[in-house]
């Protein structure tokens, strides 16, 4: 790989850089891997196109790739931004009145901060800083929370939303890590030009809403019957909302266009695959079995062969292969099969 060829000099300095910054070889390490010779690395990891760079924590590759400038100044620099303390200390309870709440809050409450609590506390902001803003207070300026010791809680976006607090043992990281990525990180996400590369790179399949920016009831209606109908199947499918003006395109290609949002579908990176009827999208079971029929493959068998033999009614013929839908807008565009197309969207605007 030509690409990769350039890189490795540059990723090697870099490496060299950090390592005269950061000489304890527990707090950086730079490591390659070479995917021809190692493809199981490759498929673990989702790795379809070279070079990629990863950042790992304490063994858990980060949802976000690294994406700057090929430079070696640029990558260090990423370093040391990674490096910087994730957690902002608050000398004055004032400070929390004033915090934005447009954004999600975690806000640690300690004795002192030569602890196992504020220890595990760090691990989990290092992971999840770009996801939560995160806070802390001790001693004397954190004493009016800690009613029964250290205290940790969640400030929901918006004004008037009531805290949560975390009920569980603080030295226990995955047990928080678990709490404080579930309130981080919303159940649906919204997919942008921004983030959509980075959605695609979860490995997931898409469940999206596409909607008009100001229709925020059909927005809400979607996140109650997700959270209603699908809460176990977190972890196998993303949930997604997107703005119909923008995403034309795909809307497009499943023959629709924004005059008819609210309208979910899935994109497996094969297909798009569109569910019948918004109006259904209270009909208890409904919305769950139609992501249950893409795990189950069938779907893509009716995408390609129409209604399966016991769906069909007594004399409706079968689809003809020939005039099956058309295939994934997200995926038709794009260089490889696993890559969005946002950016490409975003210039034919």
């Amino acid at each position: 790989c030509r690409f990769s060829q350039m890189l490795h000099p540059i990723f090697e300095e870099a490496s060299n850089v950090i390592k005269e910054e950061y000489p304890d070889k527990n707090q950086v390490v730079f490591a390659r891997v070479d995917c021809d010779q190692h493809s199981d690395i490759a498929q673990r990891y989702r790795i379809s196109k070279y070079p990629t760079l990863k950042l790992f924590r304490n063994g858990m590759m980060m949802k976000r790739e690294y994406r700057g400038q090929r430079s070696v100044t640029a990558i260090a620099d990423y370093i040391r931004q990674q490096k910087s303390n994730p957690i902002r200390e608050v000398q004055d309870l004032e400070e929390i009145s004033s915090l934005d709440r447009s954004r999600r809050n975690i806000i640690g409450y300690f004795e002192q901060k030569d602890s196992d609590n504020y220890r595990t506390f760090e691990r989990v902001a290092n992971i999840l800083h770009d996801d939560c803003v995160f806070l802390s207070a001790f001693g004397a300026i954190s004493k009016s929370e800690r009613f029964s010791g250290d205290n940790v809680i969640y400030k929901p976006p918006g004004e008037n939303a009531p805290d949560m607090v975390y009920l569980g043992s603080l030295t226990n990281f995955d047990l928080i890590y678990a709490w404080t990525q579930d309130k981080c990180v919303p159940l649906v996400r919204e997919i942008t030009f921004e983030n959509g590369e980075e959605l695609t790179e979860e490995g997931l399949p898409f469940l999206i809403l596409f909607h008009m920016k100001d229709d925020l009831e059909s927005l809400e209606k979607f996140q109650q019957e997700v959270a209603r109908q699908l809460i176990g199947e977190k972890g196998t499918i993303n949930f997604l909302h997107a703005d119909c003006d923008k995403f034309r395109h795909p809307l497009l290609h499943i023959q629709k266009t924004p005059a008819d949002c609210p309208v979910i579908a899935i994109d497996s990176f094969r297909h798009m695959y569109v569910f019948p009827d918004f109006s259904d999208l209270s009909v208890p079971g409904k919305l769950k079995q139609f992501v249950l029929d893409l795990h189950s493959g069938k779907l893509h068998r009716e995408f390609h062969h129409g209604p399966d033999p016991t769906d069909v009614a007594p004399g409706q013929p079968i689809q003809d292969l020939a005039s099956s839908p058309p295939e994934s807008s997200f995926q038709k565009l794009a260089p490889s099969e696993h890559r969005y197309t946002l950016l490409r969207e975003k210039d034919e605007l």
